[in-house]
């Protein structure tokens, strides 16, 4: 871990959205981390340790059946972090924490970021609006894997993506995109085969490149648009 400048820091949406005097409260305390995609940032009832604000990294919160079979409850990427159930008052959650994509996030001890909202300042105001965005992206997924076409989901998915980590070009295996929509890979190959063949993406080597952005926001089920503008809306609340 290394120490960290406001500059970096602001790469996170949510830690950008502080004022100053309520960043420098939590400044010292700010480290940046690599995260390896597959790496499990803490188990289901393990004590929260630390707090992860990502940067380039993507993280998913992940369920895991008795049966071993797996469905991405929620997926965090700039916008947001992990950690909530510390703010919220218990020290673990019934799910996984998994890296989903290599990168950086910047880490902070559960005990000072639970320290400081316990002040109910500032930070606290911000993370309830964080917290009903992340109720509205949780109760879609539901209603999204009820309801819509794998294809649709698949779409949806690679656009939450590529808004974290701003590029094309994304290393991920159809075993890992069946394994995070909860779905046979057989159904992934399929969807990604569709929209591979209408030139929306192209898939080759466990890397998936986004050739056609507004294809593929056609494609996606009103999930994406309404997750994405709600979390819009409430960070927009914050800073007004």
């Amino acid at each position: 871990m290394s120490e960290l400048n406001r500059e970096y820091t602001q790469k996170n949406k949510l830690l950008a959205a502080l004022s100053e005097s309520q960043y420098q409260r939590l400044a010292p305390n700010l480290k940046q981390v690599s995260l390896l995609s597959g790496q499990i940032l803490y188990e289901a009832e393990e004590p929260i340790q630390f707090i992860y604000f990502p940067v380039s990294a993507m993280i998913s919160d992940v369920y895991i059946m008795e049966n071993g079979l797996t469905t991405e409850v929620a997926l965090v990427g700039n916008e947001g972090m992990v950690g909530l159930p510390v703010f919220w008052g218990g020290n673990s959650s019934v799910s996984t924490i998994q890296a989903q994509v290599s990168g950086n996030a910047i880490a902070l001890d559960a005990g000072v970021f639970k320290n400081e909202c316990s002040k109910h300042g500032e930070l606290t105001k911000l993370l309830l609006l964080y917290t009903q965005a992340i109720f509205t992206q949780i109760s879609l997924n539901v209603a999204c894997n009820s309801h819509h076409a794998i294809e649709q989901r698949l779409a949806r998915w690679l656009l939450s993506v590529q808004d974290s980590m701003q590029q094309e070009d994304i290393a991920l295996t159809q075993e890992f995109i069946s394994y995070m929509l909860g779905v046979r890979r057989a159904g992934v190959s399929v969807a990604a085969g569709i929209l591979q063949e209408r030139g929306t993406i192209h898939y080759v080597r466990g890397h998936i490149t986004i050739c056609d952005r507004h294809a593929l926001e056609t494609t996606a089920c009103e999930c994406y648009k309404i997750i994405k503008e709600d979390y819009s809306r409430l960070l927009g609340v914050f800073q007004n």
